[in-house]
């Protein structure tokens, strides 16, 4: 079986999402998720109509955006190549620095859909233990193979 890439981003708001200063990045929020589904090599999207289960796994001022893509360029092209881009860049607007790792990747078997309880198991492992084939970040990405080979 393929293995496909997982990820899991946090941000920590500022502002309550009702806030009229959050008001940019809550209109475009369908709008780049829609983008997102439409990518190449997108496979899967956490969704949650109320955030409760999010909110209990990571605390209630944290938005969660967790996925899974064919391969990490297909990830890389929708983060940095396309129009999410610009709602990337004005970040700073909306969430604190976090004093953690935000973001996380890992490796799935094709067919597995990633829990919030995995995803936050593996940050907190990339934060213990740095970049592995077990957890990591764009800034040291890992290949399938090394993956495979990690824990074997």
């Amino acid at each position: 079986m393929s293995l496909k890439l997982a990820q899991l981003n946090l941000a920590k708001m500022t502002l309550p999402v009702d806030h009229p200063d959050m008001s940019d990045f809550v209109n475009n929020l369908d709008r780049i998720n829609a983008l997102a589904d439409q990518s190449a090599g997108f496979v899967w999207r956490y969704t949650e109509e109320d955030n409760t289960a999010s909110k209990a796994v990571f605390g209630p001022d944290m938005l969660v955006n967790m996925s899974v893509w064919e391969r990490i360029e297909d990830l890389t092209n929708f983060t940095y190549k396309s129009p999410h881009l610009a709602i990337y860049k004005r970040r700073k607007e909306w969430f604190a620095k976090m004093d953690g790792p935000h973001m996380v990747c890992w490796y799935v078997e094709e067919g597995h859909i990633p829990s919030l309880e995995e995803a936050k198991e593996r940050i907190a492992y990339l934060e213990v233990h740095g970049e592995t084939p077990y957890a990591f970040s764009f800034r040291k990405p890992f290949s399938r193979q090394e993956a495979r080979s990690y824990h074997s």
